[in-house]
């Protein structure tokens, strides 16, 4: 994976999750230069169960920006999507994390890349994989393919 790329995960169950998904994709065009979608993946809730199941999609883009500005447009998507403050893992309109910047390390208070916990998430790890199998993710030096192929995460994910 290029040094400057950056993967998102996207994800929304709430509303119209295709158009949501779609809208922000495309507002992160105008930004950055996206290299590559994934397909969507449905997946069954983590954390609260019962709620709507996950549209995800990762999108590979030339990320220029620092990872706080990347992070203050990933939370601007969120915002404009309709998300408003609420519980740990519940339902939502729009979700952006930054799960990659290259082989950046980002470790503050409000801002941890790679995402702490995509190892353990078919979830995000599935739609990764298809646009940036070969990615190297610190500290373990696993490539992303690597982290799927290994991932003990019994949630169900399906490619749609």
């Amino acid at each position: 994976m290029g040094g400057n790329d950056a993967v998102l995960l996207l994800g929304s169950n709430q509303g119209r999750r295709v158009l949501r998904i779609r809208d922000a994709v495309n507002a992160l065009a105008r930004e950055a230069r996206v290299r590559s979608v994934s397909r969507f993946y449905s997946s069954e809730p983590f954390g609260r169960r019962l709620q709507p199941w996950f549209l995800n999609v990762a999108v590979r883009i030339g990320a220029e920006m620092a990872p706080w500005d990347l992070l203050a447009l990933a939370k601007r998507l969120e915002r404009e999507a309709g998300r408003v403050a609420a519980g740990r893992w519940g339902p939502r309109p729009l979700d952006v994390d930054i799960i990659l910047m290259g082989s950046r390390t980002v470790m503050e208070p409000g801002l941890v890349v790679p995402h702490p916990s995509m190892a353990l998430r078919r979830f995000c790890l599935a739609p990764v994989a298809e646009v940036a199998p070969e990615a190297v993710v610190p500290p373990g030096k696993r490539t992303v393919a690597e982290l799927l192929a290994t991932c003990e995460d019994t949630l169900e994910v399906t490619a749609i």
